[in-house]
């Protein structure tokens, strides 16, 4: 099954994971298989997805540098907690207010689990809330040729998320 986020999916995945001050531990680099369940509703509508993603620790700050630099977007509250991450923002995307809470535990360098929900006011894409649970298992060194940021989709599809 194809990657396939809507605007919803993507506010809630840019809201949960915006970092100000507290920064999560850093995971092993290489290679990490992803595996996310969206809910989003009204509807009911289910998503599950698997992909891999080929990490590095100059990718991971890259992203979070970008998480930071959202704008419209505020932290209420942020904490790390033995090995839980949460967070709560707030966003203003156009004329929805998107507010979401993360928890992210980790398990040592090479697992992380974490689950979000947002709510949108007024609705976005038709949804008013969103819950999405994430899998992440480091699998070991990348394959040949792939570069930090390489996320490949389900279907074989390689994206290119850093260019560097």
């Amino acid at each position: 099954m194809k990657i396939r986020l809507g605007s919803a999916a993507i506010a809630l995945l840019l809201a949960s994971v915006i970092a100000q001050a507290v920064n999560p531990p850093e995971m092993t680099e290489g290679l990490w298989s992803i595996h996310t369940q969206t809910v989003a509703n009204p509807g009911n509508k289910k998503t599950d997805n698997t992909s891999t993603i080929c990490r590095s620790h100059a990718y991971d700050q890259y992203s979070l540098d970008l998480e930071k630099k959202i704008k419209g977007c505020s932290t209420l509250n942020e904490s790390l907690q033995g090995n839980k991450y949460t967070i709560q923002t707030h966003c203003v995307m156009g004329a929805t207010t998107v507010d979401s809470k993360s928890v992210v535990t980790f398990e040592g360098e090479s697992v992380a689990h974490s689950e979000s929900h947002a709510t949108y006011t007024p609705a976005l894409t038709g949804f008013t809330e969103m819950t999405m649970s994430q899998d992440q298992k480091y699998l070991g060194s990348c394959p040949a040729g792939a570069q930090p940021g390489d996320l490949t989709q389900a279907d074989g599809t390689v994206v290119h998320l850093w260019k560097h």
